[in-house]
């Protein structure tokens, strides 16, 4: 059983520097599970991978808080009007939150038809490779590309409505594309249509909210809520590990691209897909 919670907690600690840094958690997670496989069932494997993402979702409810929590009088600098009742609604957290619903759409739509098939055909070695490549090189042409270019939006507050649609459209390609990272994928694209690295960044960990808690639930559902108590403290102590440190690497991210662009995040991914193709194409040849 110790041995099992060291393993958890170094999944924990892969899930909490990969789940927001743009350089996809699926691939590493499937990396790291190659030498320290839980000794669980494929089904719990399956949903601890999921859920374990509720930790690192929760630094971002606690690190954005006074930005996301849409009541209270203190700081209410858009009041829904005068009543008692109005002075407590924040209109301009309701009206951001519902762009993060419109940006989530496609992918709450496509999760919901196609979750087991996507498991079934693209969770795998081989589309993650491609896919941190593909993504990688993406990053690494845009950056070149935006070099110099002064973005359009600089602020949450200035994403429209479509734009806030096109940033879920390539949310899309993360969902049914292991290995393409979701952060990864919304940044992409927002830097494509002359949104800022910072409001990316942001508002990637803002859509990140509806979507783990949407997937988690929909994989404890299917795993049922009947846990042994070894399973139980598993998926406790990983979802505390990811809180821990996704803490500590959103803080990091958000200072590190005021400064930076994510090239290095491409070059990683270019580099991380092509181990992912030699490791487990000789594991292939062996075989």
């Amino acid at each position: 059983m110790i041995w099992e919670i060291i393993k958890t907690i170094i999944l924990g600690v892969v899930e909490g520097v990969t789940e927001w840094l743009p350089i996809s958690s699926t691939g590493h997670l499937i990396l790291v599970e190659e030498f320290l496989n839980l000794d669980k069932s494929d089904e719990f494997k399956e949903m601890f991978d999921v859920v374990i993402q509720l930790g690192a979702i929760m630094a971002v409810v606690v690190i954005f808080w006074k930005k996301l929590w849409p009541f209270g009088r203190k700081g209410n600098a858009h009041p829904l009007n005068k009543t008692p009742f109005g002075k407590m609604i924040k209109t301009d957290i309701f009206v951001m939150w519902f762009k993060v619903l419109v940006a989530c759409l496609p992918a709450a739509v496509i999760g919901l038809l196609l979750d087991d098939w996507i498991d079934e055909h693209l969770y795998n070695p081989w589309t993650v490779a491609v896919a941190l490549i593909v993504f990688g090189i993406a990053f690494i042409i845009i950056e070149n590309w935006n070099k110099g270019k002064k973005p359009k939006i600089t602020t949450i507050a200035e994403l429209g409505f479509n734009t806030a649609f096109i940033i879920g459209v390539f949310q899309l390609i993360a969902a049914i594309f292991p290995g393409t990272s979701r952060s990864g994928a919304t940044i992409v694209g927002a830097l494509l249509i002359g949104v800022s690295r910072t409001v990316a960044a942001e508002f990637t960990f803002y859509l990140a909210i509806p979507v783990m808690f949407g997937a988690s639930l929909l994989k404890l559902v299917k795993f049922g809520f009947d846990f042994t108590g070894s399973e139980l403290a598993v998926l406790i102590t990983g979802m505390v590990v990811a809180f821990l440190v996704s803490v500590v690497v959103i803080k990091f991210l958000m200072d590190y691209i005021k400064k930076h662009d994510f090239k290095v995040f491409g070059w990683y991914r270019i580099v991380l897909g092509i181990l992912v193709l030699i490791y487990f194409g000789a594991k292939a040849i062996i075989k």
